[in-house]
């Protein structure tokens, strides 16, 4: 059911809009006037008022353009991969086709898959781009975590947590660990000096290789992973909760080359778990990089959401969107993003969802 748009509705589509097209073709692409992103920016209006079809007619219209930049045909690719997805099940190898599109173009010719793709997209590209061997696009090669030259990044995985709780605990904390991975990761993003794996290319990479029989990767097994992703360090980490009050949580960053222990962190406490990860992660940045700014510890502290049910929520969300369950997904950023208005990562996923949802 279509429905009409709201003014939040409308600056919500002009935020997305904007983000959409800056990860599309690249930001001083997108800071040209009259350059293609400009042009898509309706497109996307379609795209969140439902109007898909109008959103593609209008989109495919420009690739009759002869003097496209590859980022300009990448950037219409994308939407009409997102338009033509949000369609329905019918519509997906037609999709799947302009993601094929890109590739052809170059599959490093910008950073892909974009954090805007629904998660469908997202594990498609990552299947593109492995055929295409172009899983992890080509970067300057370091001997090892600590030999990473002044001003390149170094490459960080984070591994989704293992939970070691057993009884009611175990099920109750099924789906933290894919959040407090995922907050491991925003939180290293605002590190300049670190580049951060996407959490869901780590788990592509992870059920590749089938290693995840059991629900748990070993280190051995989860620095393969690193190597193939070309991390140079990898971030682990567990939970564990005995009763009500007591609970402990460990993290540890791995040199992949040497499996040499970088950075340890461990708290033991009451049970809250992503106010244990606030604390941790600057900690754990601080260790592996000790020059880091005033200005980027304000970014980790400022990242993220300091409601734990907002938290909570957030997690589940994730659970949803990794097995495609869009509209449950969307409720549950959603309600995370009422609870705590200023948990910017919630209101991105759910805007990204909402159109998936509302077409049902």
């Amino acid at each position: 059911m279509k429905t009409r748009l709201r003014t939040s509705d409308r600056i919500q589509r002009a935020a997305l809009a904007a983000a959409v097209l800056i990860l599309a073709a690249g930001p001083a692409v997108v800071r040209a006037q009259g350059s293609m992103p400009e042009k898509l920016e309706p497109v996307l209006g379609y795209y969140a008022e439902l109007e898909f079809d109008k959103g593609i007619e209008l989109a495919s219209g420009y690739l009759d353009d002869p003097g496209l930049t590859s980022q300009d045909r990448i950037a219409i690719y994308s939407l009409l991969s997102m338009l033509t997805f949000a369609k329905g099940e019918q519509y997906m190898g037609r999709s799947y086709s302009y993601l094929e599109k890109i590739a052809e173009i170059g599959p490093c010719v910008i950073p892909l898959p974009s954090d805007y793709w629904p998660q469908n997209l997202r594990d498609r590209w990552y299947r593109i781009a492995r055929d295409a061997g172009a899983l992890v696009c080509p970067e300057p090669s370091f001997a090892g975590a600590g030999d990473a030259p002044a001003g390149r990044p170094r490459t960080v995985a984070v591994m989704e947590f293992d939970n070691f709780s057993v009884g009611k605990y175990q099920e109750k904390l099924g789906f933290l660990t894919k959040g407090l991975a995922d907050f491991f990761e925003a939180d290293f993003a605002q590190v300049s000096t670190l580049r951060v794996v996407e959490r869901d290319k780590i788990a592509f990479i992870r059920d590749e290789l089938m290693l995840n029989k059991d629900g748990l990767v070993d280190q051995a097994a989860a620095v393969k992973i690193g190597k193939l992703l070309g991390a140079q360090v990898m971030i682990f980490g567990s939970v564990v909760q005995m009763d009500d009050k007591q609970a402990k949580m460990i993290v540890k960053a791995v040199d992949v080359e040497t499996s040499r222990i970088l950075a340890f962190a461990e708290r033991d406490g009451k049970p809250d778990f992503f106010r244990m990860q606030e604390d941790m992660v600057i900690e754990m940045a601080e260790k592996l990089e000790p020059l880091l700014e005033e200005e980027q510890l304000k970014a980790l502290k400022a990242n993220g959401t300091e409601d734990e049910e907002a938290a909570a929520l957030y997690s589940q969300g994730l659970y949803y969107m990794d097995s495609y369950q869009y509209a449950r997904a969307y409720d549950y950023f959603k309600q995370a993003y009422d609870r705590d208005a200023s948990f910017v990562e919630a209101k991105r996923k759910m805007d990204v969802y909402r159109p998936l949802a509302l077409a049902g």
